[in-house]
């Protein structure tokens, strides 16, 4: 496959087969890009980021984090799919507090959890991620304990449509990453970009979520939604109180939300800036 090609991008810079299509790709004198996404690895002594050309970074909290060449990075962020993750109709009623991504402790689950009234409706999507090592492997436990007494519905099988859906009829996404988690571990990389969150605007619903990595590079506080400080609990359950107990707003900041993810945050926007981005001997 790489025989034809014009330009090679790769995901994951350390992966092995990133790595083989670099050098494959660097023999064959052809232009390489990278997207790297935190995955580990070695880096053959520094010698492996010099066979690519470009890094087109997530965020610029990524760049910075992942330690790409700033004299050959750009950003692309990501997208979602306006088609797919739309806002209701006009007449249709919104209710409650959704969160989507996976079950694990930096998520700040537990901190949302306990944010909101045990009357107010909270459904959380999400599978997997589980740490087997105590005492994160107990997160699962933690969280079925915390939802004792509260309006909490757990989603773990929900195909793309049916989470669709859910953005749609949620009043406020809240994504409450954190540092530093309930079992007091610090968290390397938490949010490089935030595709929740996209996906949450593309769908009109305000975001609620951690001033955090590149989760506030997405979310505008105050004009798409609202950006805490991680672990914060007061202000979690301030902002939420504030954007389901006043319906212009949350609609301005959902509209707000749609506008700025049709502009910034399609996957046509982001393949524009990849395009922008490749190398110029990829055009020969």
């Amino acid at each position: 496959m790489l025989a034809g090609a014009d330009l090679v991008h790769t995901h994951h810079m350390r992966s092995a087969p990133s790595r083989i299509a670099a050098v494959a790709s660097r023999l064959a004198g052809r232009p390489l890009a990278v997207t790297d996404h935190g995955l580990g690895g070695g880096g053959w002594w520094g010698m492996l980021p010099r066979l690519f050309d470009r890094f087109l970074v997530v965020s610029r909290f990524s760049a910075a984090t992942l330690g790409s060449p700033p004299d050959r990075a750009a950003v692309v962020y990501g997208g979602a799919d306006p088609a797919r993750y739309h806002p209701p109709a006009r007449d249709e009623e919104r209710e409650g507090v959704l969160f989507v991504g996976r079950l694990t402790p930096h998520k700040g689950i537990d901190l949302l959890i306990r944010a909101i009234p045990p009357d107010l409706p909270l459904t959380v999507v999400g599978t997997g991620g589980h740490d087997p090592r105590p005492p994160e492997s107990g997160y699962p436990q933690l969280l079925a304990r915390l939802t004792d007494g509260r309006r909490v519905r757990f989603v773990t099988e929900a195909d793309d449509a049916e989470v669709a859906a859910l953005y749609r009829r949620a009043a406020v996404v809240c994504l409450p990453s954190v540092q530093v988690t309930c079992y007091g571990r610090n968290v390397g990389i938490s949010e490089l970009l935030g595709l929740v969150a996209i996906e949450s605007m593309a769908s009109g619903t305000p975001v609620i979520c951690s001033r955090l990595g590149g989760l506030a590079e997405v979310v505008r506080h105050g004009e798409t939604g609202f950006l805490v400080q991680p672990g914060n609990i007061g202000a979690l359950r301030e902002r939420i109180a504030m954007v389901l107990a006043d319906r212009r707003l949350a609609r301005r900041l959902g509209d707000n939300a749609r506008l700025l993810a049709l502009e910034q945050f399609t996957w046509q926007a982001c393949a524009q800036r990849c395009l922008a981005a490749y190398p110029l001997s990829a055009a020969r």
